[in-house]
């Protein structure tokens, strides 16, 4: 498979999950070590939120014409997506609590 259709895939899965998805929260992680980032993935499962580490590039590309259309400009720099699937809260309440 080459890199351009890798890139399509991830783009195709987070469309579909921002399609599904209730709300978006987005939180620059710079600072953040393996071990916690790691324990936030765990937790984020655990609550459905689905959590992405993604390039900015392809998150722009993945949620144009979602409801999350307007965090585009808000896409700089190192940051993680997390999509609430079940409760509109849950990707927030899981940083408030992460924090």
């Amino acid at each position: 498979m080459s890199r351009l259709e890798e890139k399509k895939l991830v783009v195709d899965e987070l469309k579909k999950v921002a399609d599904e998805a209730l709300s978006a929260v987005v939180v620059d992680y710079r600072g953040t070590n393996v071990p916690d980032l790691t324990l936030l993935r765990k937790d984020a499962s655990s609550s459905s939120v689905y959590l992405r580490v993604i390039k900015n590039t392809l998150a722009k590309r993945a949620i144009k014409d979602t409801d999350f259309e307007c965090m585009q400009n808000d896409l700089k720099g190192p940051l993680i997506l997390a999509f609430s699937r079940d409760n509109p809260g849950s990707a927030a309440k899981l940083f408030n609590d992460f924090l």
